[in-house]
């Protein structure tokens, strides 16, 4: 079983449920979970990181993604 890896971080749960659609879309498996402070993290297995991060790249605007790990 491959881990998961945090491929984004989101300043709210809409937001991270913004980027978990983006890449279920683009067929990748990707979960939600409490970050620090009020962040929220979304996570992709190992195997996806890099097609998960071009996912996110190809469909949000710069400005939207609040940080990356």
């Amino acid at each position: 079983m491959t881990g998961m890896v945090r491929v984004a971080v989101a300043g709210d749960v809409a937001e991270a449920e913004e980027i978990q659609e983006i890449l279920r879309s683009a067929g990748i498996d990707a979960e939600i979970a409490d970050g620090e402070e009020d962040s929220v993290t979304v996570s992709v297995p190992e195997g996806d990181v890099e097609h998960a991060q071009d996912a996110i790249e190809a469909m949000t605007e710069p400005e939207d993604v609040i940080g990356e790990p």
